[in-house]
């Protein structure tokens, strides 16, 4: 027998008695996905265990666009929208030039980031990157549409070779999370998105090392690289930078609760060589 269609007071009401916190607005997005009776109460079932909500709709709402999220991928978080807006900005003070500006969403997981540029600061000659399959398929979901381009490996290893000293803008969601931070994370989070996309090693700033490391030789003259972090994190982010001859400059957003790493690769006078 066919479940009972659910009111939305009672819908309203297994949400929230679940500890869902925007109970009325998830309501609508469940009873917007549904066909049906059956495939609603489907849904809420999956909702109410636990499963993330963008996991059960299939997308998530980023920068104004629905981005396809499967399973077991990574959920671009809203205050990554502040990273967008960041490289957003130095792509719409380029002077014109004959070639599209060359932007890579490493780290990309669902390929968020690298959708709202093109749809924001395009054209681009777009590219993303992910060591998990699972991301990597995903993202091709959202970018090959677009006209982008989807490496699979770790890090700079995905990339191809001619992209080496042309990108103009490399933007970073890398992992930041402490390892022993990971365990207070949401059920959420730490349940339903791989730890690798979570971990950031014991400081949190493993991953960010190896791209600044790296950084350098694939910015083009003039590129930028741009690093979500931690307001917390950011005074060490600027010295990793440093290290590995960056610039660094903080930005933060207290309305996304968001904090970005900005840096290009430093002149040497010269006269000190």
């Amino acid at each position: 027998m066919p479940p009972r269609a659910m009111t939305r007071p009672e819908l309203i009401g297994r949400l929230r008695a679940a500890g869902c916190v925007f109970a009325e607005e998830e309501a609508a997005l469940l009873v917007e996905a549904a066909a049906g009776a059956a495939e609603l109460d489907a849904l809420v079932r999956q909702r109410v265990s636990g499963l993330p909500l963008e996991h059960v709709l299939g997308w998530a709402e980023f920068c104004g666009l629905r981005i396809a999220v499967d399973r077991q991928v990574f959920v671009p978080r809203r205050r990554t929208e502040y990273l967008v807006k960041r490289a957003a900005r130095l792509l719409s003070a380029r002077p014109a030039a004959p070639r599209r500006p060359v932007v890579v969403d490493l780290c990309c997981g669902s390929g968020a980031v690298g959708a709202a540029l093109a749809a924001v600061a395009g054209p681009l000659e777009l590219h993303a990157a992910d060591v998990d399959p699972a991301a990597a398929a995903c993202a091709r979901r959202n970018l090959l549409r677009l006209g982008g381009e989807v490496h699979e490996g770790d890090l700079f290893d995905a990339l191809p070779e001619r992209l080496r000293g042309r990108v103009d803008i490399l933007a970073v969601n890398a992992p930041y999370v402490p390892s022993e931070m990971i365990g207070t994370m949401p059920p959420e989070a730490r349940l339903h998105e791989p730890r690798a996309s979570l971990d950031g090693g014991p400081d949190g700033l493993e991953l960010q090392r190896r791209i600044a490391a790296a950084a350098p030789v694939w910015l083009a003259p003039g590129g930028h690289l741009l690093i979500e972090t931690s307001r917390r994190q950011a005074p060490q982010t600027v010295k990793i930078f440093a290290g590995n001859g960056l610039s660094g400059r903080v930005f933060s957003s207290r309305s996304l609760d968001a904090t970005v790493v900005l840096g290009g690769v430093v002149a040497v006078d010269a006269s000190q060589r």
